[in-house]
């Protein structure tokens, strides 16, 4: 099993979905990736839901495999001492508390580069590091709303719309994993602790660039286009007879080529649609051709038409269709793991293959404390000393699920 990050330890003080998911990413490249939750109620996804399966929620266990989980009190003055023994011995520390308290607590910047002058240092924002809203909290939809990703979500004239998966909290946690790496590769050059900030809002403003950039170059604000880009036309879906098909011709060429695959050569032809230019131009008109067009066949006629054409096309399916896709099932993208709880446990796998192997997570979603034990027993501390920390409610020593 390649595992590029075997032998780097990281002390993962996050909760929610970014910080989790950075995590996750960490595990998957083979980082020993300790996770410290509040030894009562662990991470808050443990709760968020339904959905459960079997008891446990789903949120939280495609974000946590690889994981060791230690509850541990850190506001507690020996909690904190265990968590920066634990951070002397570690190469990485990833936190998202709230602004200001990872230094309040002692487990700010300054203080963890005091102990272990080469360690990586990752804090996860909601606003960013400076600026008037900087101390406020943050989750994914706020971000969607004021990052602007909300302004071109949606069909025209209807209610804001959310992406429907978490994509600025994923997104923060990809790019910090991203930094966190390039931080362990150029760490003996730099010489020194190294602090990588990053913030739901950064990601959030940086998923609309091409948007901002068109808005800058003609004053003209971006709205939402349903399924559409404003700037290609087609590029959109269109209701076939069983189903949604998305059309993708993105230049002069394809767009021949998707006319005379549904019997319509002339269209191209057409004076208002002979570029790209043309056909964003009359949008609304080249869309109600082609929706006639769409809806004379079922899905599956128009796909194979389109794909003996070489015009790109998918249909619009649903999660369950996802998960019986054979292109799902061929890639391998779903992932047994053995789980005490749930024994047909599957989840979806990094999208990464090296060499043509795909990372496998090497063990599943903790429970919450299951390894604190073992942890704690790494770190140097002696059984009774474990024990003590136990009884007195600063570690959780037992495991404990849902």
């Amino acid at each position: 099993m390649f595992q590029p990050l075997a032998g780097i330890r990281v002390v993962d003080l996050t909760a929610s979905v970014a910080g989790p998911y950075c995590g996750l990413i960490l595990a998957g490249l083979g980082a020993d990736v300790i996770k410290i939750e509040h030894p009562e109620r662990g991470d808050d996804t443990r709760d968020w839901g339904p959905p459960f399966w079997n008891g446990e929620s789903a949120v939280f266990l495609v974000l946590n495999a690889g994981k060791r989980s230690l509850g541990l009190d850190v506001k507690s003055p020996e909690g904190l001492a265990v968590a920066h023994r634990l951070v002397e011995q570690a190469d990485v520390f990833v936190q998202n508390l709230r602004p200001g308290l990872a230094e309040r607590l002692g487990l700010g910047f300054d203080d963890l580069a005091a102990r272990n002058p080469r360690l990586v240092y990752c804090t996860i924002g909601a606003f960013g590091a400076v600026g008037p809203r900087s101390a406020q909290p943050g989750y994914d939809p706020l971000m969607q709303a004021s990052g602007g990703m909300m302004s071109v979500t949606g069909e025209p004239g209807r209610p804001p719309v959310r992406a429907g998966f978490s994509a600025v909290d994923q997104g923060t946690g990809m790019w910090s994993a991203l930094a966190i790496v390039a931080a362990l590769m150029s760490r003996d050059a730099a010489g020194q602790a190294q602090l990588i900030e990053t913030s739901l809002f950064e990601t959030a403003v940086g998923w609309v660039p091409y948007q901002i950039a068109g808005y800058l170059g003609t004053g003209k604000t971006p709205r939402p286009m349903g399924s559409g880009m404003n700037m290609l036309a087609p590029y959109e879906a269109f209701r076939a007879q069983d189903g949604w098909v998305m059309l993708a011709a993105g230049n002069d060429r394809l767009f021949a080529a998707l006319c005379e695959a549904l019997g319509a050569g002339e269209v191209a032809a057409d004076a208002r649609f002979l570029t790209n230019a043309d056909r964003v131009t009359h949008r609304e008109e080249l869309a109600s051709i082609l929706g006639e067009l769409v809806a004379r066949d079922d899905s599956a006629t128009v796909l194979g038409k389109l794909e003996r054409a070489g015009v790109p096309a998918a249909p619009v399916q649903d999660i369950a269709q996802v998960v019986s896709d054979e292109q799902t099932a061929a890639l391998g993208l779903l992932q047994s793991l053995p789980h005490p709880a749930i024994p047909d446990l599957r989840l979806v796998g990094m999208p990464l293959t090296f060499d043509g192997e795909r990372l496998e997570y090497r063990s599943p979603p903790p429970a919450l404390g299951e390894h604190s034990r073992e942890i704690l027993r790494d770190a140097g501390y002696a059984e009774d000393e474990i024990a003590e920390l136990g009884e007195r409610g600063i570690v959780r020593c037992h495991a404990t699920r849902p």
